[in-house]
């Protein structure tokens, strides 16, 4: 079973686009299972088969420790680490082709603690990719899609396993600024043109300072559109992740 982490920052679109890309492979006949790791969410708008709240209870945490939500929602992300035990074997009893993995709407709180590397390891990294939502509400300007870029840049440090990016919610966003973001994915020399055309403010000269330190990573390259209203770019992971996975192979025939 391969495991698909989507990663975002909070508003993204990670639960609606988890849920939207499980029902397109269950409408293809694909075996999929849904994880979800975010001790907070109040609904989801899927069926978890696997769900983080069975053991870590955010009122049980902000009334033990005499928390608010904020430092709840820490002291939940160290104790899902504390219950890899039990997430693994219930994992293991799965024989799906992918399991999607929905986590924390705030991203700190999966891409920066230490707990995040403890599920993944435990729960296999080797057969692990990453889902980077990029939210079109952060990025549609020059300086605010380098600031994403690069926050995308350390999830994939941090996390070490393949990752792609995916700009969400395109239904939100007139098509020519979406093809603009696309372009500036692909084409970096657009977007330093357009970063250099921006007022020449102290946010603009830094923007253009982390756009090097972005182009040295590599970073620049294809991004996905998709909307989980209209389900336009599922067919795009489903390819990313055969490729990443399978080597471009069609799963079912895999002899794994």
């Amino acid at each position: 079973m391969k495991i698909i982490y989507f990663v975002g920052t909070a508003g993204s679109g990670k639960s609606t686009l988890v849920s939207t890309y499980r029902s397109w492979l269950l409408e293809r006949g694909i075996d999929v299972a849904v994880l979800n790791l975010d001790p907070g969410a109040d609904a989801l708008p899927y069926e978890a088969d696997v769900d983080i709240r069975e053991w870590v209870s955010m009122n049980e945490v902000m009334d033990e420790y005499a928390l608010g939500p904020n430092g709840a929602q820490v002291v939940a992300a160290d104790l899902m680490a504390l219950n890899v035990k039990k997430l693994v074997e219930a994992v293991d009893g799965m024989r799906s082709t992918f399991l999607l993995v929905d986590t924390p709407g705030q991203l700190e709180l999966f891409a920066f603690r230490e707990s995040s590397n403890v599920i993944m390891e435990a729960l296999g990294k080797e057969r692990s990719m990453t889902a980077y939502l990029l939210d079109p509400m952060l990025c549609r300007s020059p300086n605010g899609f380098i600031s994403s870029l690069v926050l995308s840049s350390l999830v994939q440090f941090r996390l070490g396993v393949p990752m792609i990016n995916i700009l969400t919610k395109t239904d939100t966003v007139d098509r020519e600024t979406v093809e603009r973001m696309i372009l500036w994915h692909s084409d970096e020399y657009a977007l330093y043109s357009d970063l250099s055309d921006e007022s020449a403010d102290p946010s603009t000269v830094v923007g253009q300072e982390l756009y090097k330190a972005v182009e040295g990573l590599g970073m620049f390259g294809d991004v996905l559109a998709a909307s989980s209203e209209t389900g336009e770019g599922m067919e795009g992971i489903y390819a990313a992740a055969g490729q990443t996975f399978f080597g471009g192979d069609d799963p079912d025939t895999d002899s794994d």
